[in-house]
């Protein structure tokens, strides 16, 4: 598994694991980077994602909202919301990563991780992501 991926899987199990225990993924990150609970600390691209989701996150949660076809965020399955806040950002935010890869890496981590449904909706979703961010501002 390339570096890259295991640190999108890593920065979706801290997404998880902070709405899980209600806390803010920011908080969850630097304590897990002071005290890590694993034998390999948390890489940077996994703290620069964590941190890049928590800076995107109102508008994040605000395009996933308007542009997931008959759900709410929240009737999302809790991994389903952590894998698309993640390809969210990747898609929108990130420069270094293409569009296609990220959408590619969340579809992955949805059919490793999800529902046997999840791939095509994260799939769909980012995709229309991609397609609309050249109007947002």
């Amino acid at each position: 598994m390339a570096a890259r991926t295991k640190a999108r899987k890593r920065a979706v199990d801290l997404l998880f694991e902070a709405e899980q225990r209600g806390i803010n993924a920011r908080d969850l990150l630097a304590e897990r980077l002071a005290k890590p609970v694993t034998e390999a600390p948390l890489n940077q691209y996994t703290a620069d994602l964590v941190e890049g989701v928590v800076a995107h996150w109102t508008d994040i949660n605000e395009l996933l909202a308007t542009y997931s076809q008959g759900w709410t965020v929240e009737r999302m399955p809790s991994v389903d919301r952590a894998i698309l806040r993640l390809g969210a950002f990747e898609v929108l935010y990130a420069q270094d990563v293409p569009e296609g890869v990220a959408i590619a890496e969340a579809v992955e981590l949805a059919r490793s991780l999800s529902t046997d449904e999840s791939p095509k909706f994260v799939n769909g979703l980012l995709a229309r992501l991609a397609e609309v961010k050249p109007t947002l501002a």
